[in-house]
């Protein structure tokens, strides 16, 4: 079995990850190892080209997995259900849910997705009563002006590896932070959607920009702000 090494914080620029590419798609795996909650965790990036063909559905044993529609369209099944999902939708597939996925549109399809197993033990009791499968539309999604801004809310809630998952999207119309530098149990994952954010991990700043993921481990003390005087846009993961 191979030996994961934990995670580092930072930035982790899209142009500096990988391509892998086979027919009709492309990859790029940004990371691949451990964190304080997961004895595997990896992220990675999916772009399919129009009429690329899809995969055979399969279902995870052991690992569940969170995905983040950039853009294009995609037709997600999941067990008996299929649903249409636009760029800004989300997929929380928890273990052994048979899924699949298509790129119906008419343009490229790219998804960002995060696959993890917890140290603790998995409860699928835990996540059949807090919704078990989701499948959630960009386009059934309120968002919530602030005087900074915005955003989404998309859930919050247990799962089968966690005892807790939250997303949402955090929109900053001006130059300045989002928040005082803080620390926390959860650990955070920031996906960069539009603009430029700075962002500082135990003193060490780092700038995102779109498609940059930024990762701050539990319990370190980190800060998020816009580094330009124009809109800024970026989904936000946290997990314990």
């Amino acid at each position: 079995m191979a030996q994961f090494k934990p995670i580092p914080s930072g930035v982790y620029h899209l142009a500096d990850v990988p391509v892998t590419k086979s027919e009709g798609r492309e990859g790029r795996r940004f990371m691949e190892g451990t964190t304080s909650e997961f004895s595997y965790f990896e992220i990675h990036a999916s772009t399919q080209f129009k009429g690329a063909a899809p995969r055979p559905s399969h279902a995870q044993t052991d690992i569940e997995e969170l995905i983040y529609i950039k853009e294009g369209t995609m037709k997600f099944t999941m067990g008996t259900k299929s649903r249409v999902l636009g760029a800004g939708s989300i997929v929380l597939i928890p273990p052994h849910e048979d899924q699949a996925l298509e790129n119906i549109g008419n343009g490229q399809l790219t998804y960002y997705v995060l696959m993890f197993r917890s140290k603790k033990p998995m409860d699928m009791d835990r996540s059949a009563k807090a919704g078990g499968p989701l499948m959630l539309n960009a386009d059934s999604l309120k968002y919530v002006a602030t005087e900074q801004g915005g955003g989404i809310r998309y859930f919050e809630r247990p799962t089968a590896m966690l005892d807790n998952l939250e997303v949402h999207l955090t929109e900053l119309k001006g130059k300045g932070p989002s928040h005082a530098a803080h620390t926390h149990l959860d650990t955070e994952l920031i996906l960069m959607l539009q603009g430029e954010i700075e962002s500082t991990v135990n003193g060490k700043t780092f700038k995102a920009s779109p498609g940059d993921l930024c990762l701050m481990n539990s319990n370190e003390l980190h800060g998020i702000g816009n580094s330009q005087n124009a809109p800024c846009k970026y989904l936000v993961i946290k997990w314990r």
